[in-house]
């Protein structure tokens, strides 16, 4: 017999989206595992997932059968080996530029400039990946190129989120990105932002640049949200769900 229009759709049938609801919420029982969380009882993971006791129950067995989870002696629940070896080949076959090129490509249409992706190496900072913007005339860095970290927008980013002390540092922390103009060039502007990697350690910068006759304050300020939330978008990808080593700065503007 049809169900009626408005019933509650059963685990296994497809959502509206194409989703399968009783794959979506397995999936959500692994997610709500915090890093430090050893085994949940069977009332945390209901009241993480917001879903009914039975239910989780009957997913956790059924995850615990292909050795996802696994059931402790007390009734705790943990992650199982099976959920290890799936995060293990991820890391194994993962190339970051895959990840990190689709997001500056994207982030220099939205902006017109130059995006680059920066990270510390020792004392300095380093272009890793970079998407040249549409304008004839443009700030030009190489891939490898390596830069002072404590001269111009992205260095000062990723030494502002390395913990560096100092009232300029904490400003970046609290407003969560840095614009530069002609601090390393002096006919460069640029804006970044920082990005986060697994476990929400800092990874690096991302930012956009150009001339300072094109990037001035007022434009660098009209483009410091989109930076923003292009580096966040970037870090969620790498670093997965919000927990509580999410820094403060994710999804905050400070203008």
């Amino acid at each position: 017999m049809a169900r009626k229009p408005n019933a509650t759709p059963t685990a296994d049938e497809p959502q509206s989206d194409g989703g399968v609801i009783a794959v979506k919420r397995a999936l959500q029982i692994l997610e709500v595992f915090e890093i430090g969380d050893q085994h949940l009882s069977l009332a945390e993971l209901s009241r993480r997932t917001g879903l009914h006791n039975t239910t989780v129950l009957r997913l956790a067995r059924t995850l615990a059968l292909s050795g996802y989870m696994v059931q402790k002696e007390e009734g705790t629940w943990r992650l199982g080996a099976a959920a290890g070896w799936l995060g293990a080949r991820y890391q194994a076959g993962f190339d970051i530029n895959d990840v990190v090129e689709p997001t500056l490509r994207q982030l220099s249409s939205e902006t017109k400039e130059s995006a680059s992706f920066y990270v510390r190496e020792g004392d300095v900072r380093s272009c890793i990946s970079r998407v040249e913007g549409p304008q004839s005339v443009r700030h030009h860095v190489r891939i490898g190129m390596r830069l002072p970290l404590n001269l111009g927008a992205p260095g000062k980013v990723i030494l502002a989120f390395s913990g560096e002390s100092g009232a300029e540092y904490e400003t970046i922390r609290r407003r969560g990105y840095h614009m530069s103009m002609g601090e390393r060039d002096p006919e460069v502007s640029s804006v970044a932002a920082p990005v986060f990697g697994l476990n929400w350690r800092l990874l690096g910068s991302m930012c956009i640049s150009g001339p300072t006759a094109r990037l001035n304050k007022n434009k660098l300020q009209l483009n410091a949200k989109t930076v923003m939330n292009a580096a966040n978008q970037l870090s969620y990808a790498l670093a997965g769900s919000v927990s509580k080593e999410t820094p403060q700065v994710i999804s905050t503007w400070h203008p």
